[in-house]
């Protein structure tokens, strides 16, 4: 199936009442927002995803700049995350949606390390300031779950919700 990527504009929410909560919603004002922008040519579905990475309660989305992206891989160093995607797949005026969550553990990382991996600028429009399918895979000790959803697609998900697709 051919595919269009189209940036949404659609404002993200960086707060919640769960990180579940917070992908999803976010997930559907993407999709929505394209959707919206197609106006009468809604043939094709449209799918919006968003990521978020949670610790202790708290949401990490993208770093705005290379001082917080050190601050929050400092916070994930040698602990382990929830990496959480909601999926909003709209087809036919019909939304379908899944959350998916993956942990990940960091092994303990050096200040040097972190501001290696900064430099590099991999940190940056990624959810906890790291790409795993990049030289962020060097941080990770493991994961438990979807590896796909880490990278920010969960495949696994996408198919469950929408095997008509495939």
């Amino acid at each position: 199936m051919a595919f269009e990527v189209r940036v949404s504009g659609a404002d993200e929410l960086t707060d919640g009442p769960s990180p579940d909560a917070i992908a999803a919603e976010n997930a559907h004002r993407k999709a929505w927002a394209v959707a919206s922008d197609a106006g009468a040519d809604q043939t094709l579905p449209v799918l919006g995803v968003d990521t978020v990475v949670a610790l202790d309660g708290q949401i990490y989305g993208k770093p705005d700049g290379p001082e917080q992206a050190v601050a929050t891989l400092r916070q994930l160093s040698g602990r382990e995350h929830t990496v959480v995607s909601g999926l909003s797949l709209i087809s036919g005026g019909v939304e379908r949606t899944a959350v998916a969550r993956t942990g990940v553990r960091f092994r303990p990382l050096t200040d040097a390390e972190i501001a290696a991996y900064v430099d590099t600028g991999e940190w940056r429009d990624r959810a906890g300031g790291y790409a795993i399918q990049g030289r962020g895979a060097l941080l990770v000790a493991e994961i438990h779950g979807d590896y796909l959803n880490v990278v920010g697609l969960p495949v696994a998900e996408l198919v469950r919700v929408a095997p008509d697709l495939f």
